[in-house]
């Protein structure tokens, strides 16, 4: 195999991607077709950095613009018996798992990476207001417009950066649907 990748590049393209060289870019990536676990590395990657800076600002940023410290691991250690070790487990390995989606769904969301991070990150704030707090014993959307107001903040921060750490992919978000006939 190595052997026919080297020849493949000697002669101008490579037989691994059947494209030239120079067309090997992350713009024509689409979730995991390059490499097994290429792109599920990548997404894994995004999902870290993106929880990590989501983190950041419902522990940082948020009080600065005068709502309340938002701890997920915290909610999340209460959930799950106490364990702040745990929460914080969870907590990355949830925005892990929610940026190995995003790598499936982004082809077919519209726009710029972050755009379409950002979008996708509506879907995960919704899940977390509607399911995941009622689960852990809160009301819906936090109770509360303010927290509400900024986990929706935090996770569009969150999709925005998994976006823009994941990169463009071929979008198939315009790709018109063949008519059928009846």
């Amino acid at each position: 195999m190595l052997a026919q990748n080297i020849k493949g590049l000697h002669e101008g393209t490579s037989r691994r991607y059947d494209r030239p060289p120079h067309t090997l870019t992350t713009a024509s990536r689409e979730p995991f077709d390059d490499q097994p676990g290429s792109q599920i590395g990548h997404a894994v990657i995004a999902g870290m950095i993106g929880t990590a800076v989501m983190t950041i600002v419902g522990l940082w940023v948020a009080p600065l613009m005068g709502m309340p410290a938002m701890n997920p691991a915290q909610m999340l250690a209460g959930a799950m018996g106490g364990s702040l070790v745990l929460g914080w487990i969870a907590h990355f390995m949830i925005g892990t798992i929610l940026a190995v989606c995003y790598a499936v769904a982004a082809p077919f969301l519209p726009g710029a990476p972050a755009l379409r991070g950002a979008l996708y990150g509506i879907a995960p704030f919704l899940m977390a207001q509607i399911i995941v707090m009622p689960m852990m014993g809160m009301p819906l959307f936090s109770g509360s417009a303010v927290m509400a107001m900024g986990s929706l903040v935090g996770h569009l921060v969150y999709g925005a950066v998994i976006g823009s750490v994941y990169g463009p992919v071929e979008s198939r978000a315009t790709t018109p649907v063949a008519a059928t006939a009846v």
